[in-house]
């Protein structure tokens, strides 16, 4: 591909997605547009880009972008997270939401649903503390094919194999062929939109938890401070913010600050409320 085209391609991608491609990265553009290219009955990627310079249309601007922004995710990834979940955050929930009883959950860029219904089955579980709860989770992404995925709730052999605790695959899972079909009432507790964590999401309201794990590791810096401040606005004084092992706060807002030893969990600067463990 020469310097050109990937350059186009390069900025089309920044612009819609926020996701910084480097030059080293030239391989996943060629094994993730050429299909679609030929989904677009274009036979290469520089027809691609040259149809893109000359008369794109919203088709095929939107599966250039979702092609490259579509991410793995397996279920309860990295394990911590769901752990800090269920064992620190909740319970201080729990406590402090106790005259709302309403608890709300954001998963931003969640790809294909694992992990909303990795929260939403360690909720379920604790149902006999939730009784009389009101239990919201939003879970968003750029692509509206894998919200499409996500919104069937069936995966693949291996997909469940990874990371899925065989008690939970045995309790919320049916096997349906060669497919696994998430419980009806997993799914009924999720609900799916998409949305573009560049353009503005007030819309969403506010939140006591916030996963967006493993996101801000493809954006630059400006764009990094950006998303978090917008979602220091969207999350309560006393809400919880989730990020990727990879990420963090430091150095890129003050909006935030780390919770004493929890890694990867940030509260609202300026937060005093002891937790569980902390």
């Amino acid at each position: 591909m020469n310097i050109d085209d990937f350059n186009l391609l390069a900025k089309l991608i920044r612009d819609r997605s926020g996701l910084n491609l480097t030059k080293d990265k030239g391989y996943l553009l060629e094994s993730r547009l050429l299909p679609v290219a030929r989904q677009h009955n274009l036979k290469t990627l520089e027809e691609l880009t040259m149809k893109l310079r000359s008369r794109p249309d919203n088709a095929l601007v939107r599966d250039v972008v979702e092609a490259m922004t579509t991410n793995e995710s397996f279920f309860f990834r990295d394990v911590k997270p769901f752990d800090q979940f269920k064992g620190v955050v909740l319970p201080h929930l729990l406590a402090t939401k106790s005259a709302t009883r309403s608890i709300k959950i954001w998963s931003a860029a969640c790809s294909s649903g694992q992990e909303p219904y990795s929260l939403a089955m360690i909720l379920k579980e604790e149902k006999a503390k939730l009784q009389g709860w009101n239990i919201d989770i939003v879970a968003t992404d750029l692509s509206t094919q894998i919200l499409s995925k996500a919104q069937a709730g069936q995966y693949a052999q291996f997909e469940v194999q990874r990371g899925l605790p065989i008690q939970y695959l045995v309790k919320y899972f049916k096997q349906q062929g060669d497919r696994w079909q998430i419980d009806q009432s997993i799914r009924d507790m999720v609900r799916f939109r998409p949305l573009n964590l560049l353009e503005d999401f007030s819309s969403l309201g506010n939140f006591d938890v916030i996963f967006c794990r493993n996101v801000l590791i493809y954006f630059d810096q400006p764009t990094k401070t950006i998303v978090l401040e917008r979602m220091s606005r969207q999350l309560s004084n006393d809400g919880f913010l989730f990020l990727g092992g990879a990420e963090t706060v430091v150095g890129i807002t003050n909006k935030f600050q780390t919770t004493v030893n929890q890694r990867g969990l940030y509260q609202q600067a300026g937060a005093t409320h002891k937790l569980a463990g902390s």
